[in-house]
């Protein structure tokens, strides 16, 4: 007997298209039916692009697979990782799938923190985001500044940007998916030189470290050489949240708090903020 059961072969075509959007630093969702009311059985799977276009896989019926793409609009605006719905909360319409339920997985890379600079508010923030789970590059043109005998922590790479900080800036951010970028350089020419890489690939998050004059200086720089209001609107500077921080390592808190409110959906408000509504 010859051939590959159909299955397999599902099987196969989905775990392509998931390395795919890996790949190409993309973001999708995964569903998986994991109840079904007979005669249905449990164990079909979706793959939906950002844009809610179903690329692979279904549930053989078009009517839920259609209202599954939309949920998983939704589900990707929330910011969740994973999440189970109930079909009859986001299909009423489609009574015969009373009773099954969805399982909905966020599909995209590994999020990563590049740190331009490792003076001291880069080298702990490089620290303070390794060891929160973030892939983290850190850069600096200075090669003494980064080396294994200052950054033992082998989950930070270590970039000596010896042929300017522009290419070694567009190397590490990529394509910007899922990317989160700190300039906390030492002066306003390696601020604007690390900005031009950043903002032409539209990271998921930029920052900039310094005072209002500082960065209002390196901004105005960019505006002139042609780089639309646009994008500069999208870059947080001064960097970070207000928690009063002095410290290098208060400023690293301050930043990646800001990454994390970015990265998840977060305002940055005091959790007990509705007891004083």
């Amino acid at each position: 007997m010859t051939g590959t059961p159909d299955g397999f072969d599902d099987a196969k075509r989905l775990a392509a298209r998931i390395a795919r959007v890996l790949e190409d630093g993309a973001v999708a969702v995964l569903a998986t039916l994991v109840a079904a009311p007979p005669p249905h059985r449990a164990g079909a799977k979706l793959l939906i692009n950002s844009s809610g276009e179903p690329a692979t896989g279904g549930t053989s019926d078009a009517a839920l697979d259609e209202s599954i793409a939309r949920r998983a609009v939704v589900f990707l605006n929330s910011r969740a990782e994973a999440q189970t719905f109930k079909v009859e909360e986001f299909a009423p319409d489609l009574p015969e799938w009373r009773g099954a339920r969805v399982l909905f997985e966020r599909v995209e890379g590994e999020p990563r923190v590049v740190v331009c600079g490792a003076g001291h508010v880069g080298a702990s923030l490089a620290r303070l985001a390794g060891a929160i789970g973030y892939r983290v590059t850190l850069i600096d043109d200075r090669a003494d500044f980064v080396t294994r005998a200052r950054f033992p922590e082998t989950g930070i790479e270590l970039v000596a940007a010896g042929e300017g900080w522009e290419r070694a800036v567009q190397t590490a951010v990529g394509k910007g998916r899922g990317v989160y970028v700190a300039v906390v350089t030492r002066g306003h020419n390696e601020d604007e030189e690390c900005m031009r890489a950043v903002v032409a690939a539209r990271p998921d998050y930029v920052g900039m470290i310094g005072s209002r004059r500082r960065t209002n200086i390196v901004l105005e720089r960019l505006r002139e050489s042609g780089i639309e209001d646009e994008i500069l609107r999208e870059v947080r500077a001064p960097i970070g949240l207000d928690i009063g921080a002095v410290s290098p390592e208060e400023v690293a808190l301050a930043v990646l708090a800001e990454i994390v409110a970015a990265r998840r959906g977060g305002t940055g408000a005091p959790l007990s903020e509705w007891r004083r509504a």
